[in-house]
């Protein structure tokens, strides 16, 4: 595999506008379509901050920029279903319904659990939730959402349609589907170890490439592992990962100090690439990901 940098990286840096601040992460990126009204510009970049109070938005005509940072946001924590913060965005175009799905994460409320189903594990045995929970909202503008009160599985959702089922993968590695994507979803099988962290999807016809960081790496940097997706779901399993990526450039942090990383945010920037987000226009694959740990967004293509 090559990859291409974009030379106008970081696309998305810290205090573009007053409001947004200098933790940035969880990109999801989507070309805004034809139906969409108003739309700011070409392409819509969704993405937050750890302890973020709404899920960010940024706009622009092309993948290369310049990028604008929409200020007032989009899905606010007060009309989500969960308390604390929202974070880790995943946004999907539906154009039969003419609406935007977005997953997202926030901190459980009392009573909140996730989905169970009649499986050979229990998700909560490997700490899936680790206090939070991912729901979905439904826009009709790509600005503004309406919640659904559906606890869809972990945080950190990530999802993809396959046959007759939604799959949402979540931290850390576990899988969960619904009939409609929207609600009552169960829980599958636990695809990596308890250090895998934020994930991107990419279905290719019955594979899916699951691209990752790993708690602990030294540097943290972005992974790719294969999953064969024919057969019961149960049996799926990830093969092993091969290197993507690493932070070799100074907005990458490449000019601070090898560390092995840890769990939770980073509230300064180190030596980690993180946050894989994957988006496909056509035949090209870009890689959208977050640059230092959590000090802004960087784009590029991937060549097989």
């Amino acid at each position: 595999m090559r990859v291409e940098r974009f030379p106008q990286n970081p696309i998305i840096r810290p205090h573009m506008d007053p409001r947004m601040g200098d933790n940035i992460n969880g990109p999801s990126l989507i070309r805004v379509p034809d139906w969409l009204p108003n739309p700011l510009g070409r392409y819509y970049l969704y993405f937050a901050h750890h302890q973020g109070q709404y899920i960010r938005l940024a706009y622009a005509d092309g993948l290369a920029g310049p990028w604008t940072t929409h200020e007032p946001g989009t899905l606010r924590l007060e009309e989500s279903i969960f308390r604390g913060h929202i974070a880790s965005p995943d946004v999907h175009v539906d154009d039969e319904q003419r609406r935007v799905r977005m997953y997202y994460h926030g901190v459980a409320k009392p009573g909140q659990i996730l989905p169970r189903g009649p499986v050979p594990h229990d998700p909560a045995a490997q700490g899936a939730a680790y206090g939070q929970l991912s729901g979905v909202a439904l826009s009709d503008d790509g600005l503004t959402f309406r919640t659904l009160e559906t606890v869809v599985s972990s945080s950190y959702p990530r999802a993809f349609r396959y046959g007759e089922y939604w799959y949402v993968l979540s931290m850390p590695g576990l899988m969960f589907r619904s009939r409609d994507g929207l609600t009552d979803f169960e829980p599958g099988p636990v695809l990596f170890d308890p250090d895998f962290r934020h994930a991107a999807v990419d279905l290719r016809d019955h594979t899916l490439l699951v691209y990752y960081s790993h708690v602990g790496d030294c540097p943290e940097h972005i992974l790719r592992a294969e999953i064969d997706l024919r057969g019961d779901w149960m049996g799926w399993q990830a093969g092993e990962p091969c290197t993507v990526l690493e932070p070799a450039l100074e907005y990458e942090g490449a000019d601070l100090p090898l560390e092995p990383s840890r769990r939770g945010w980073a509230p300064e920037r180190v030596r980690q690439l993180r946050d894989p987000g994957i988006y496909r226009e056509g035949e090209a694959t870009y890689l959208v990901y977050s640059v230092a740990g959590e000090r802004g967004l960087a784009i590029a293509r991937l060549y097989e």
